[in-house]
């Protein structure tokens, strides 16, 4: 099993190469992923006391559902984080 420190750095890989290649600002995606606008930059920075941040088993798995569900068809998903497999609920690749 991973360590959160893992969980949050596999969201801030998923994050990062989602916005590089769809151009939507961090905190758009922040926001759409994880229903805060600021939470990807807490995740990089640590919180405001100087601790590292950490995510809840449940908001990784919200987080990981959301970028599966709405990955774009022509970007490589990342090879070192497990993806989930579809929903029949699926919106499909953004």
């Amino acid at each position: 099993m991973k360590s959160i420190r893992n969980l949050v750095t596999d969201v801030l890989t998923l994050a990062g190469a989602y916005t590089a290649h769809t151009g939507l600002a961090e905190s758009t995606v922040s926001t759409l992923a994880l229903n805060d606008g600021k939470r990807l930059r807490v995740y990089r920075e640590g919180t405001p006391k100087g601790r590292p941040a950490y995510i809840t088993p449940d908001r990784f798995l919200s987080a990981l559902t959301w970028f599966s569900e709405n990955w774009p068809t022509d970007l490589e998903w990342p090879a070192e984080i497990e993806r989930p497999a579809a929903t029949t609920a699926s919106k499909g690749a953004a």
